[in-house]
Order: C-alpha cells, then sequence, then structure tokens
C-alpha cells in the first residue's frame, strides 16, 4: 500500500489536496445545477458536451503536445482520456441530468464516486478500507436505496433511468481516479490527455451526425454554458481534481465530494426551483453522512 500523502508531504501536502478537493466541490455543485438548467432549457446532452469541448479543445491547441505525458504508453493515455471527465463521462451525467432532478445527481453520481473508487482500488491496487471506511460506504448506499425505493412516486420512472446514468457516470470517473494514483499523472499532463483528444474526436461526430437545439437555443445560455463547461469542469476542476488525488490519494478525494449533493440540492432550489420532497433531503443527508465518514477515516 502506498504511503499516506501527509507522511510524504508533510502537513503542506495535506492542505493543499484539501483546498483543491474543496475547488472540485465548488464547481462540480455548479456543473450539477447549470448542466441541468441547460438540458432542460433547450440544449441537448450533446450540445452541452460539444461546448465543453469545443471551447476545452480550443484553450489546450498550444500547450498538449508540450504537456503530453511521455512517461505513459500511448493506451495507458487514451485510456485516462476516455474514462476521465472526457466525452464518455460528460453524455453520461448530461443524459442523467436530463430526465433526474440535481439531488439525484449530487446522489448517485458524487455520491457513489468512493464506493467505484475504492472497488477499483482494491482489484488494481490492493488497497483496502478499514471498518469505518466499509461503514461509510454502507451508510452510502443506504441513502441511495432510499431514494431509488421511495421516491419513485414523487420523481417517476424517469429518474430511476437518470439516476442509472448518472451511476455509470460515477464509475468512468473512479475508473479514471485510480488510473491517476497509478500513473502518477500530473495535473497538466490531465489536461493534456482529456481536453484536445476528446474534442477531436466528439466534434466531428456531433456537427454531423448527432441531434442538435443549438440553433434554437438563446445565445446568452450558449456562451454561458460554453464558458462554464469549457474552463469550469474541464479545466479548473481537472487541474484541482489531480491535485487532490496526487496529495489525497484517490477515494479519500472522492469522499471530499460529501459536500457536493447538499451543495447542489440548495443550489437548485433558486435557481432551478428545484424543492426536494423529505424523502431526497434524507437521501442527500444521509448519503453526506457516508461521505463524512470516509473523510474522517482518512484525516
Amino acid at each position: 500500500m502506498a504511503a499516506s500523502p501527509t507522511a510524504q508531504g508533510g502537513p503542506n501536502s495535506l492542505l493543499i489536496g484539501v483546498l483543491s478537493g474543496l475547488t472540485v466541490v465548488a464547481v462540480w455543485s455548479g456543473f450539477i445545477v447549470l448542466s441541468r438548467a441547460g438540458v432542460t432549457g433547450g440544449l441537448t446532452p450533446y450540445d452541452l458536451t460539444a461546448l465543453r469541448f469545443g471551447v476545452v479543445g480550443a484553450v489546450m491547441i498550444p500547450t498538449t503536445l508540450a504537456w503530453w505525458p511521455r512517461n505513459l504508453s500511448l493506451a495507458k493515455a487514451l485510456l485516462l482520456g476516455a474514462t476521465g471527465p472526457g466525452v464518455i463521462y460528460s453524455l453520461f451525467a448530461y443524459s442523467g441530468l436530463e430526465r433526474a432532478p440535481a439531488a439525484y445527481a449530487g446522489v448517485f453520481s458524487n455520491g457513489m464516486l468512493p464506493i467505484f473508487t475504492a472497488t477499483f482500488a482494491y482489484f488494481l491496487v490492493g488497497h483496502r478500507l478499514g471498518p469505518r471506511g466499509m461503514f461509510g460506504i454502507v451508510v452510502i448506499l443506504a441513502g441511495c436505496a432510499l431514494l431509488g425505493l421511495f421516491d419513485v412516486e414523487h420523481v417517476g420512472d424517469r429518474a430511476l433511468s437518470g439516476a442509472l446514468l448518472l451511476l455509470c457516470s460515477a464509475a468512468v470517473l473512479s475508473a479514471y481516479m485510480v488510473g491517476v494514483r497509478m500513473w502518477s499523472l500530473a495535473p497538466r499532463q490531465a489536461l493534456a490527455v482529456i481536453s484536445l483528444p476528446n474534442a477531436i474526436v466528439f466534434l466531428p461526430l456531433w456537427y454531423f451526425f448527432l441531434p442538435s437545439t443549438m440553433a434554437q437555443a438563446d445565445m446568452g445560455d450558449i456562451v454561458l454554458q460554453g464558458l462554464f463547461q469549457g474552463l469550469g469542469p474541464s479545466f479548473a476542476a481537472v487541474i484541482a481534481f489531480a491535485l487532490a488525488i496526487r496529495n489525497l490519494g484517490p477515494t479519500p478525494t472522492a469522499g471530499i465530494s460529501a459536500l457536493v449533493p447538499a451543495a447542489a440540492t440548495l443550489l437548485a432550489i433558486p435557481v432551478l426551483g428545484e424543492w426536494p420532497s423529505p424523502v431526497q433531503w434524507a437521501g442527500v443527508a444521509v448519503v453526506s453522512v457516508g461521505l463524512a465518514l470516509l473523510l474522517w477515516r482518512r484525516a
């Protein structure tokens, strides 16, 4: 098992990791709410994905070759590019948010991240959770079950299909988190393998073959979504994400998303007008407690 980040870098390493994790929380909370606004307000999931990688791909053109991780084989670099916060993750997340409310995204996407991450870390690098970490995972699963089993009458079957898509987004991102840790990917290298390669692959497919409502959308919405999606989750969060993983480890980084479900749910009230049901509040609270237990374990 790898040494703890504090043993490697001292208190500064832990501080950098926590601050990076909080930056990810801020961006992810905004990502959930603004993406939900985008896919319910006239743009398709394909449009949001195109805006995301069109902007960040253009930003990364001058530096991708210089920042490319030459210490990794092409297969490993492309694998990280495919499993990271790239096209596959984005399509799962946007499609899930099209069907399910913001509270569901916080629970099923962010809440399940540490569970998938811990599972992959166990099989790939032999990292084991202690009793408190396992208890935290049980609590998270209980919160997800609470929404899935008891909230269907409030949100309908469409939200359950959205929850499944959000679970897929969490699984994809978890594989990337473990890969970053295993292969010591630096933040700028993460930007290089994710941004421009995903743009090159996806943008022609979107333009020629995929359904789009971009021509009918409000220009202000297009600009807002392009700037946030391209520079928030695709740029700032990628850097902060890689820093958090390197300084905290993959499972604690996933666990720091304990704040995301509650933050996104609260933000969705004024922005989207989505008032959670009592069951949704309960599910968010239970999952947040489970995520906090994983953080407590790391501290």
